[in-house]
């Protein structure tokens, strides 16, 4: 972040004001996450509504508001190369444990296979996407707009896979095998912690592919109603 945050109207005070309050504030996220899961806040268990959502949203929500609303966030994700928030979801790989999990038999698959390859798919193409954007950007805007909404649909179906299979008043689906894990801690970090952070940055980078398309006013490619 202090790399995109070289140019005007950035000072070297600005930067390390800006980096600093980031730090802090991804840190007390994940903390606040943490200690929540640890004490067992989200633990799913039959006959009770799930209470994931509040660790899931409010994240979400808050954190969409500053991208569309505040003018100092907007500056910050106009600095930051659209690339960067494309190539750092690489990470979705690790979704692959679902997979794993499922093959010892300690996740249903009617969440472990659409999670775990579709986080797979998305991280595996991220670095591509990233790179193909960095050496022609106008040429692929719809390249980063399709990656975007193939995340946010894996993100979607994973959301309703998870909570659909979980033991709560509205499971709908693997009472055989409960996803009992994805409740539990360390697991639940993924939903109360990655998700609305892995939502957030596609919604930073679609808003920024929003900007870029209408500021170089692309004569083809992706319209600005579409986004």
């Amino acid at each position: 972040m202090r790399k995109a945050l070289v140019t005007p109207p950035w000072t070297a005070r600005d930067r390390d004001r800006l980096v600093h309050a980031f730090a802090i504030t991804l840190i007390g996220w994940f903390l606040a996450a943490t200690v929540s899961a640890w004490l067992g806040a989200y633990h799913a268990t039959p006959g009770t509504m799930p209470t994931i959502q509040y660790a899931l949203l409010t994240p979400i929500i808050i954190g969409a508001w500053l991208i569309w609303r505040s003018p100092t966030v907007g500056l910050i994700i106009d600095a930051i190369p659209q690339q960067w928030l494309v190539g750092f979801q690489i990470f979705r790989i690790l979704g692959g444990i679902f997979l794993v999990l499922y093959a010892i038999g300690k996740m249903p698959g009617v969440f472990a296979w659409p999670a775990g390859i579709g986080d797979l798919l998305v991280g595996a193409l991220a670095p591509v996407v990233a790179i193909a954007y960095a050496r022609a950007p106008r040429v692929n805007v719809d390249l980063v707009l399709w990656w975007n909404i193939l995340g946010l649909l894996d993100l979607i179906v994973a959301l309703a896979t998870g909570v659909g299979s979980s033991p709560s008043a509205i499971q709908v689906t693997a009472f055989d095998q409960p996803n009992e894990l994805i409740s539990m801690f360390p697991l639940v970090l993924v939903p109360a912690f990655l998700v609305p952070l892995w939502i957030l940055l596609h919604i930073a980078s679609l808003t920024k592919l929003r900007r870029d398309v209408a500021f170089h006013k692309k004569p083809h490619g992706v319209a600005i109603s579409r986004m």
